[in-house]
């Protein structure tokens, strides 16, 4: 899904030859424009993306973007699929080339244009007291929006929604009826850095969280928006409360997640998957359709459809349980 970038000021373009400037690296291109960066899955011939390790290789294979950064290991593997830009830090060298299409990309931490609701711009939304939001906001008709809630600007909220109180909600696009419970957040920045030196340097994140249909968050979840790609909640998935969902996480239709689940960046949940509570998903994970995963069970591998696992390492419950029963 591509970003919608309302959220953050953007650069029309930036040229090829400031990108292999900043980098450190000489330009042997022509003055092209290139467009935006962003993951391979979204990117365009016009964009410039990055692959940091072969198991995105079927991503890049299959991508229409032509300038990538990545590192030497891989520049063998990938010369056929685009035009590799080779650097020492991956992430650091994305890092950077973000920073040039979105300056202001680590700067989104208090949104001081929210205000009390206009009542006439929102006569068909039903608030709380103490209601604080941002300009350009979009609420659907007969939506009701609890005490002590901040909606930042440009966020998108469907018809028949119910936002609890105590919510932040921000760089997000949400569907009809949802319900949001207390004290929920959604939005915020992701847990992205890396250590440089004697620093640890913040990534940006400029993704968004999109929330579809019927789906309903518990309390005191955080979800957090995307670096460069988006974190998805499907239609009709239910969430329960102190749930953690990390950026770019992105989760199917029908799923039930139980209390104080952890969710670690960049895992893609499939279609009706079950998950108990205390159960912790490892990043850059698959986990597929129809899965069931036991409470208090550590996922650090892929899982396949229609599989029931449970315990750490998470595997097949009936060897799980089978090897408890001999013990």
């Amino acid at each position: 899904m591509k970003i919608n970038n309302s959220f953050f000021e953007k650069q029309k373009y930036v040229l090829l030859s400031s990108i292999f400037k900043i980098l450190g690296k000489k330009n042997i291109h022509k003055d092209i424009k290139i467009n935006n960066i962003t993951d391979l899955q979204s990117a365009n011939f016009n964009d410039i993306s990055f692959i940091n390790h072969l198991k995105y290789f079927e991503l890049l294979k299959k991508s229409k973007v032509k300038y990538v950064i990545s590192n030497t290991k891989l520049s063998d593997k990938i010369k056929n699929y685009c035009n590799p830009i080779i650097v020492r830090d991956v992430l650091k060298s994305v890092y950077e080339v973000t920073r040039l299409f979105y300056p202001n990309s680590l700067d989104d931490a208090v949104d001081f244009k929210v205000t009390t609701p206009n009542i006439k711009k929102f006569k068909n939304v039903k608030f709380g007291n103490n209601v604080l939001i941002g300009v350009n906001v979009k609420i659907g008709k007969n939506s009701v929006i609890g005490h002590n809630t901040i909606i930042e600007s440009n966020v998108v909220i469907g018809s028949n929604s119910i936002i609890g109180n105590n919510v932040l909600i921000k760089n997000s696009n949400i569907g009809n009826n949802v319900r949001i419970l207390d004290g929920s957040i959604i939005g915020k920045k992701g847990f992205g850095f890396f250590p440089d030196k004697n620093k640890n340097i913040r990534y940006p994140h400029i993704g968004i969280v999109v929330i579809e249909d019927n789906v309903e968050i518990g309390c005191n979840n955080t979800i957090d928006r995307g670096s460069l790609s988006n974190t998805f909640i499907g239609k009709n998935t239910f969430i329960d409360n102190q749930v953690h969902i990390a950026h770019n996480v992105n989760i199917g239709n029908n799923c039930i997640i139980t209390g104080q689940v952890g969710f670690a960046g960049s895992s893609k949940i499939g279609n009706k998957v079950y998950i108990g509570g205390q159960a912790g998903i490892s990043g850059h994970l698959k986990i597929g359709n129809n899965v069931q995963i036991g409470g208090g069970s550590g996922v650090i591998k892929n899982i396949p459809d229609n599989s029931k696992v449970m315990g750490y390492p998470a595997k097949d419950i009936r060897n799980f349980l089978k090897e408890k029963n001999d013990k």
